[in-house]
Order: C-alpha cells, then sequence, then structure tokens
C-alpha cells in the first residue's frame, strides 16, 4: 500500500489527511481516506469525525474524500431536499449516488446539536403538576389471580383431627384454570359464597377457558357458569330437610339420655 499523508486546511491547524492507496488485490487502485487529530486519533469517517469535533466546526459542506468545503454540494443537498424531503426515490427510500442506490444504513448526525453530555435538572414536583387517581382502584383492593391454588391440599378435620369426608360436587360444576381440581374448586367455592355477597355464577366469559390469565373474573371462583334450576332447588330443600329432622332427632335423644342420667344420679344419692 501507498501512504500519502497531507495538512488539511479545512480542519483546524494541525489535523493531518492521509490517503492509502491499494496496490493488489481486487480493489487495486482504489483508495481510502483517513484524519488524524494533531494528537494522533484516527478517523475512518465523517461521522466519527463529527462527533470528535462538535460545534467547533461546522462539516455541513465538508467533502471528506477531499478534505475541502464545498458549498456548492450543501446547496445541491438543499434543493434535493426541497424536491424529496423525505429523501424517497425509485429505489424504495433509498438515496441515490450516480444512479446506484446508497446502501449506508448509518443514522445521519445532526450537526447543529451538542454531542457532549449536559446537565439536566429533573423537577418532581411543581404546582401545576395534575395527579389523577382511580377512584375504583382506591376502593377495591387487588385480587390475587389463581388465589385457589393455596387451598390445594387442605383437607377438612374435626376436633379429633380427623379427616372428614370429601363432599361430592354435582356434574355441572367444572373447574377452569391451571392445576385445578375438586377440592380445590369445593374450597374456592365456600370461601366465595363467605367473602362475598354477589351471588356465584362462575366463569360467564367463553374465553377464559382459552386463555383464563387474561379473561379471568377474580371475584369469581374457578369453574365454569353453571345453571341452577328449580328442580336442583327442591333437591337441596329435600337434603335440608332431612339434614334437619336427623339434627332435631338426635338433640332430643340426647336431651333424654341426660335426663335419664340425670335421674339415675338422683336416685342414687338418696339411697346413699
Amino acid at each position: 500500500m501507498e501512504r500519502k499523508r497531507t495538512d488539511c486546511p479545512a480542519l483546524p491547524p494541525g489535523w493531518k489527511k492521509e490517503e492509502v492507496i491499494r496496490k493488489s488485490g481486487l480493489s487495486a487502485g482504489k483508495s481510502d481516506v483517513y484524519y488524524y487529530s494533531p494528537t494522533g486519533k484516527k478517523f475512518r469517517s465523517k461521522p466519527q469525525l463529527s462527533r470528535y469535533l462538535g460545534n467547533t466546526v461546522d462539516l455541513g459542506c465538508f467533502d471528506f474524500r477531499t478534505g475541502k468545503m464545498m458549498p456548492g454540494k450543501l446547496q445541491k443537498n438543499k434543493q434535493r431536499l426541497r424536491h424529496d424531503p423525505f429523501g424517497l426515490s425509485k429505489w424504495g427510500g433509498l438515496r441515490c449516488k450516480g444512479g446506484k442506490p446508497d446502501l449506508n444504513t448509518a443514522l445521519p448526525i445532526r450537526q447543529t446539536a451538542s454531542i457532549f453530555k449536559q446537565p439536566v435538572t429533573k423537577v418532581t414536583s411543581h404546582p401545576s403538576n395534575k395527579v389523577k387517581t382511580d377512584l375504583q382502584r382506591a376502593i377495591e383492593q387487588p385480587r390475587q389471580l389463581f388465589w385457589e391454588k393455596r387451598l390445594k391440599g387442605l383437607r377438612s378435620s374435626d376436633v379429633t383431627e380427623e379427616v372428614l369426608r370429601t363432599m361430592d360436587l354435582p356434574k355441572g360444576l367444572q373447574s377452569v384454570g391451571p392445576d385445578s381440581s375438586d377440592d380445590t374448586l369445593l374450597s374456592a367455592i365456600a370461601s366465595a359464597l363467605h367473602m362475598s355477597s354477589a351471588p356465584i355464577t362462575g366463569q360467564t366469559s367463553v374465553a377464559a377457558e382459552k386463555n383464563p390469565a387474561i379473561w379471568l373474573n377474580t371475584s369469581q371462583p374457578l369453574c365454569k357458569a353453571f345453571t341452577v334450576t328449580d328442580e336442583h332447588i327442591r333437591e337441596q330443600e329435600l337434603k335440608v330437610c332431612q339434614a334437619r329432622r336427623s339434627l332435631e332427632e338426635a338433640l332430643m335423644a340426647d336431651g333424654l339420655a341426660r335426663a335419664t342420667e340425670n335421674t339415675r344420679e338422683l336416685l342414687e344419692g338418696k339411697t346413699a
């Protein structure tokens, strides 16, 4: 390679321009242009040069290949932008040079803007600032998604810590959501009946079956929508009547047993 280094009068004193001519290969005869600062720093492109010089030198009409200021080039660019402000052409938006598309993807650099970091003061409290609040969110506390999963594996027991028999759910109650079992669903329905005064309808949205993480109604248990008919109500009333009758018979038997025991104790006390 042949190297030629000369002074560059278009730049501040001390700047050097170097032209390297290739001697071999497919690109023989072509040359590469580099610039050197007074401190010896090397620059390979005009954007690097612009970032380094900043606002000290206006490089708007500076030709990186020749190292000269060319006002005519700047005037042509202004005319081209006036006719084509967005840089569109028959090449699909690529800038053209000599009838060929410019494939340079480097972002343009604004020459008038400072590239150096400037101190910025952030004002967080200002009299004119307004903060909007959502009244509904302020009143209602957010609900945790899939909180029913915490109830998985819990079994109810009596005072002797003996596990009670699990209740059987109707066939119409089907769970919705990830890893939801019948025990979890039963606990979720019981919690919803205890914690909320609203009617329990299940997940009424059909989209909750496809993606419960988005369309899930957190105020309802993790089950599909169900309908309670008059027949269901009559069956439940019959079960309640039978349970109350059994409880009444148990209370009457317990009362008679207590009365018999008290009578026996009185008779034993008199005979003693």
